[in-house]
């Protein structure tokens, strides 16, 4: 027996009947030969954690563009503090950490720079509109290369669990499985929580400003709020398992009405205030002027990006080439392209 088979027959034994066993995976589309060490899934984690695009997840915005000071998160930092948060409400299931980690950490990989600006600007500019949750299966799948082909062929329980961690509550379909639908909580848990202490970090909120009913249930501290959903995640969707329901990852009524009041009060606030609209008219401006000169100018592209415009349309290729870029790069590629710079040999002007 192998280590893989060990590992796999560990899961048999000790993982909840509800979890998503890495014998049972659907599989690759793209038949592979077993590992002698590793399930399906942690190959999955394995491979995006090494990707470029999980690489460039550090240098893309999640709520404010290039802020001054380290404290702040980035997408990266966002992607790592859901993975955390949802391997939590997974152990405390018993369901299947490898899966949900190779979700949590893929979830994002196809974000723009700018973040939802980003996003924003390429659905309107692109035919057949871009979201982000879209647009990381086409990376996963389509953009990334590895092993001389395109993607990384990946699990089917990953990609769909990629595909469905964008949307809230009833809305939208959820993951095939519990894995799946611990991203997509904990994808809300972890944003709601971690704006507010960047926005207060930010100087753009106080806890004083937050409606006083939704602290009351959740708490008055970053970490008791997440403590408080982790936990009653845990023991509603424990109840709905017991009383023989169809299981759904969520918290009891009370808390989940308190976390979307929350998300409520930072889309009014926040997400749609002064501050960050203002961020996102540049940015999208940046986008949009980048998007045309490219559609202008394919040749500048890399021969990856070319190459997917001889087949699949040059518009598709140019949001793969743009959604793939940092903050930092595309604004370098903007000054580059439409900024103004001296032509004068450096000689010539010291004279």
């Amino acid at each position: 027996m192998s280590i893989r088979e060990e590992i796999e027959q560990r899961e048999r034994n000790t993982l909840s009947p509800q979890a998503m066993l890495a014998v049972n995976s659907q599989g690759r589309t793209i038949t592979e030969e077993p590992d002698p060490v590793r399930t399906c899934f942690m190959i999955d984690r394995d491979r995006i954690v090494h990707s470029k695009s999980f690489r460039r997840l550090k240098h893309k915005t999640q709520v404010f563009i290039a802020p001054p000071g380290d404290h702040y998160r980035t997408r990266l930092t966002h992607t790592l503090e859901v993975n955390q948060i949802a391997k939590t409400i997974g152990a405390g299931l018993n369901l299947n950490i490898d899966l949900i980690e190779a979700i949590a950490l893929g979830h994002d990989v196809g974000h723009t720079p700018f973040a939802h600006a980003g996003e924003q600007i390429l659905n309107e500019l692109l035919a057949g509109g871009f979201r982000h949750n879209e647009n990381s299966i086409r990376v996963l799948t389509r953009v990334e290369q590895s092993k001389g082909r395109s993607g990384l062929n990946i699990s089917h329980e990953v990609l769909d669990g990629v595909l469905n961690h964008s949307g809230y509550g009833a809305e939208g379909q959820l993951a095939c499985t519990l894995e799946g639908q611990t991203i997509r909580l904990s994808d809300k848990i972890a944003y709601v929580q971690h704006d507010i202490d960047d926005s207060i970090r930010a100087g753009l909120l106080k806890i004083e400003d937050i409606p006083a009913p939704y602290l009351e249930v959740l708490g008055f501290t970053h970490s008791k709020r997440i403590a408080t959903l982790v936990i009653d995640t845990i023991n509603n969707t424990r109840k709905m398992i017991a009383e023989g329901k169809p299981p759904r990852v969520e918290p009891g009524t009370r808390v989940e009405r308190a976390l979307r009041g929350l998300r409520e009060f930072m889309f009014e606030t926040i997400y749609q205030g002064k501050v960050c609209l203002e961020e996102r008219r540049r940015a999208m401006f940046i986008v949009e002027k980048l998007f045309a000169y490219y559609l202008k100018h394919p040749e500048k592209m890399s021969p990856l990006y070319r190459s997917i415009a001889d087949r699949e349309g040059l518009e598709r290729a140019v949001a793969d080439y743009i959604s793939g870029m940092s903050d930092a790069y595309c604004i370098s590629l903007f000054e580059d392209i439409y900024i103004p710079q001296s032509l004068v040999p450096e000689a010539i002007k010291r004279r």
